[in-house]
């Protein structure tokens, strides 16, 4: 199984290197940044022992797609795909939010309403709603973004007072979401699938904001069918998602939800070929276009050449 769990590169003018639970990020001589989508999978805060071929490829040329589609809106980080796992890009200093959009009523702000709170980063949901409702018009619902442990809701009026970010900046940031929240909205439409929420980072660079990091992919997003969405609200049934939940629900039907003490089940090769197929078939559906497999005979250093081609020109 020739995934990319972990890579040790070191390319020229190279500054620092930082590893998220998915990313591998190479700061290049304060410029730019290389990010490697691996193969990495995590659920429950927890990266699992095992990597997903193809996974990160999936991740990065979805995100890629997204960020082409949304350029005429706002102006984002990329620069180059030199690899079909690696985004090169502009290095931003980031905004210290996450803008998450919600146009329907699941997930965290489900969870929220079921507990009878009927206000979530300051903006109030009306009272009424079942799971997977759909809001009249879609809330903001940002969120801190922490270096360690879980972001925290926080509200527009918070992040203000704070001094998070500047009101000028922040409103702009407001339109951006919803703009492209609306495009990825109708392509989703156009796939027969609805996109349900999601979340947006955004940098600063000489002045100027950037979408950075990755859109609209399955694990930043959720995505329900827009078939069947109707019967199955008023019939009181569960959505049908395509986002990594069967991941989640693989590793609860076998004891594990990232809690104390708890042991990630026995990943075999056929359960990681399993999910592999499943990410392939996001990526279709989202895209509506055939999944191209890379050649992954050597997976590291294919992305290694690519890198250091597009880096030596």
């Amino acid at each position: 199984m020739n995934a990319i769990t972990e890579t040790k590169f070191n390319f020229p003018k190279q500054k620092s290197f930082y590893k998220g639970k998915v990313r591998d990020v190479y700061n290049i001589d304060d410029k730019m940044l290389v990010m490697i989508v691996s193969d990495r999978i995590s659920a429950f805060d927890v990266v699992l022992p095992q990597g997903i071929p193809y996974k990160g490829q999936v991740l990065n040329q979805i995100a890629a797609k997204f960020l082409k589609a949304t350029e005429d809106i706002v102006p984002n980080w990329v620069i180059a795909v030199p690899d079909p796992m690696v985004t090169v890009g502009h290095l931003c200093d980031p905004f210290k939010v996450e803008m998450v959009i919600r146009g329907y009523l699941s997930g965290h702000a489900w969870r929220e309403y079921k507990s009878g709170k009927r206000m979530v980063c300051g903006v109030s949901m009306p009272d009424g709603m079942k799971e997977n409702d759909k809001f009249s018009e879609p809330i903001l619902t940002p969120t801190t973004k922490a270096s360690v442990g879980h972001d925290e809701d926080i509200s527009k009026e918070e992040i203000l007072e704070q001094g998070i970010v500047s009101k000028e900046d922040y409103e702009q940031l407001e339109k951006y979401t919803r703009a492209i929240f609306q495009r990825g909205t109708e392509i989703a439409a156009s796939m027969g699938l609805i996109l349900v929420d999601t979340k947006y980072e955004f940098g600063k660079k000489d002045g100027k904001i950037f979408l950075i990091d990755e859109i609209h992919t399955p694990d930043s997003s959720r995505y329900f069918y827009k078939e069947g969405y109707e019967t199955r609200q008023q019939k009181g049934e569960a959505q049908k998602q395509l986002s990594k939940e069967f991941v989640r629900e693989w590793l609860m039907d076998n004891g594990f939800q990232g809690k104390d003490g708890q042991q990630v089940p026995e990943m075999t090769d056929e359960i990681c070929s399993s999910i592999s197929e499943r990410y392939i078939e996001l990526y279709e559906n989202i895209v509506g276009e055939k999944f191209v497999r890379a050649d992954v005979t050597n997976v590291l250093e294919r992305v290694e050449n690519n890198i250091n081609s597009f880096l030596s020109k």
